[in-house]
């Protein structure tokens, strides 16, 4: 997966536990060979799965990993049992992404930051999140050399160690600008780094920390739980909202497959259903029935 897929770590760190989860799931229940593994016994494992509450995109994953190591297996003619050859991933449920309003996004923007580092590393990594639509991943992987602000864009490593460019402008950039020249200096530690977000030590910040810093401004302003993808969904949700087209928005995001991107479309909906009722002269007459 890193070498012919180019999988990201988050992602290969993920395969690995469900795989570490699958392989002693199969020795406790006595099986010691791969072709000793039977169709039955991954349907029931799988079942298992579900059973525990595991998430359905938690099982998408697991069973995606679970065919992909034995599909493996037999081309390296380790195995020459393939019992995951015709099983169907399993079907995941629409979920329409979480998004918050264009005014709780100005609250969370606007509310006071400290006027010292960590304040104002916070208050641009906000303004990124929601200004650019990054990644958590991508966020804490930014370095100084991917910062481009005279030319108003980001170098990103997305997915799959995809390389994209994202435009950062108004108060993102003006926030980061800030940061960078004003602030992020106070920050580093003896050995230096190039990353752009730091931790109180001169480290790079991680996804942790940016997950509880994210909570933390949402809840001062009344949004509980927000989450750094929450953000992400909002950058995509407003731009469409304010008229940008699916396919920009889909190279904004880094996503490889419109139809990813094209779930957001369900979320605008409801946006097109409000201008709808308020411009259209008939509407109202027929309102309650859309």
């Amino acid at each position: 997966m890193a070498v012919e897929r180019g999988a990201s770590p988050n992602t290969l760190e993920a395969y690995g536990r469900d795989l570490a989860r699958y392989v002693g799931w199969l020795m406790d229940s006595g099986v010691s060979a791969p072709d000793d593994v039977t169709r039955d016994l991954v349907i029931s494992y799988v079942s298992l799965l579900d059973e525990v509450g595991l998430a359905p995109a938690s099982v998408e994953r697991a069973v995606s990993a679970i065919k992909g190591f034995h599909r493996f297996m037999v081309a390296e003619d380790i195995s020459r049992a393939h019992p995951t050859a015709d099983l169907p991933l399993p079907s995941k449920p629409d979920r329409l992404p979480d998004v918050i309003t264009r005014g709780q996004a100005a609250a969370l923007l606007d509310q006071p930051f400290t006027n010292d580092a960590s304040g104002q590393r916070d208050r641009a990594i906000l303004e990124v999140l929601y200004g650019c639509g990054l990644r958590v991943s991508e966020l804490c992987g930014l370095d100084l050399r991917d910062v481009m602000l005279d030319q108003e864009v980001l170098r990103v490593l997305g997915k799959g160690s995809k390389e994209r460019v994202v435009p950062v402008l108004g108060s993102a950039n003006r926030a980061l600008a800030d940061y960078l020249d004003n602030w992020r200096v106070s920050l580093v530690g003896r050995v230096g780094t190039s990353a752009v977000f730091l931790n109180r030590r001169g480290g790079r910040l991680s996804r942790q920390s940016v997950h509880a810093i994210v909570e933390r401004y949402g809840r001062v302003v009344g949004i509980e739980g927000l989450h750094p993808h929450t953000l992400r969904h909002s950058f995509a949700t407003h731009l469409l909202e304010g008229g940008a087209d699916l396919r920009v928005v889909q190279e904004l995001l880094g996503h490889a497959d419109i139809s990813t991107t094209q779930l957001y479309t369900h979320v605008d909906r409801s946006h097109v259903r409000r201008v709808y009722l308020a411009a259209h002269p008939r509407a109202k007459a027929f309102g309650d029935g859309l």
